[in-house]
């Protein structure tokens, strides 16, 4: 395997896992920027806002 095969190559398994479940790694992304925003509001002891989504 060259280091370009790797990008010109379709990933067939990873393509099928995202059909079935999803793209976990952006929304893993998506609840870290979530709770960056978060955390230190909950540490300073200020509640957000009921318009803000929260712990689930």
């Amino acid at each position: 395997m060259t280091p370009n095969s790797a990008t010109d190559d379709h990933l067939p398994v990873y393509e099928s896992l995202l059909r079935e479940r999803g793209d976990v790694v952006a929304e893993a992304r998506v609840a870290a920027e979530q709770m960056q925003h978060q955390a230190p509001q909950a540490l300073s002891g200020h509640d957000w806002l009921p318009s803000e989504p929260g712990p689930q």
